[in-house]
């Protein structure tokens, strides 16, 4: 985690294994997200090693990570299932959160971005991909869901139909692809990226903090209000900031 300014920059830094995420991860993650500094405008969430994050840690699955995996899990849903509807809602605020805070988050995704890999990108509110990326949201494959907020997300960013034949047909979808479909805001060749990213939060911060916010608010809500609703929330914001321009200092 690095702090410059305005841009905080979370790496994944497990290249050997992929970047494979484990909860603990999530758990930080959403730590993280609820501790921004106020003055953070932009967040980058960036990799080391070839892979943005192959998905979900292996061991953890088969129930041989440190940490508690998918068997106890489901052998907890008998006896505790709402102990463990619990525990999944506070791993889905880990990736919730990117899309919820004052900053504008932007993932920089090369190489493999695989299940939860693929959910942490399309948590955040931009993505830039290398020319070699390789997408996935292949759960339904392997007989579990992707739970983390990806099917929301990427219906979305996709529509419907598109979603679907992604999550059913567990395909790759490379990085111009992504960028034509509108899962990527651009492709670059992969030793661009960080640059590419630097670029575009520069281009953030060289707009007014509280117009970035407002707007990035309503693109939210437009995605489920009705057109009266939007229509409302617009003369409301709008409002308000003519009241803010009105009171400030001459």
């Amino acid at each position: 985690m690095r702090q410059e300014g305005p841009i905080l920059t979370l790496t994944l830094d497990h290249a050997a294994s992929g970047n494979a995420q484990l909860p603990s991860l999530w758990l930080r993650l959403a730590e993280i997200g609820r501790d921004l500094r106020p003055d953070t405008r932009v967040v980058i969430i960036r990799a080391n090693g070839p892979d943005f994050s192959r998905g979900i840690d292996s061991d953890w699955l088969a129930g041989r990570s440190a940490e508690p995996g998918l068997p106890e899990l489901a052998g907890h849903t008998a006896t505790q299932a709402t102990a463990v509807n619990d525990e999944i809602l506070e791993y889905q605020k880990a990736f919730a959160i990117w899309s919820r805070t004052h900053a504008v988050s932007i993932a920089a995704v090369q190489g493999e971005a695989t299940g939860v890999g693929l959910q942490l990108a399309l948590a955040c509110d931009l993505r830039i991909v290398s020319t070699n990326t390789r997408m996935r949201m292949h759960q339904p494959g392997l007989g579990v869901l992707p739970v983390l907020g990806g099917t929301h997300m990427l219906v979305n960013l996709v529509g419907y139909s598109r979603a679907l034949e992604i999550c059913t047909t567990g395909r790759e979808v490379g990085g111009p692809e992504a960028t034509r479909i509108g899962l990527a805001a651009l492709h670059v060749p992969v030793g661009e990226l960080d640059e590419a990213c630097r670029d575009l939060a520069d281009a953030v911060l060289a707009n007014s903090p509280s117009g970035i916010r407002v707007v990035s608010s309503l693109l939210r809500s437009a995605t489920t209000a009705s057109p009266e609703q939007q229509q409302y929330l617009e003369r409301t914001a709008f409002v308000h900031m003519l009241e803010a321009l009105r009171d400030a200092p001459e």
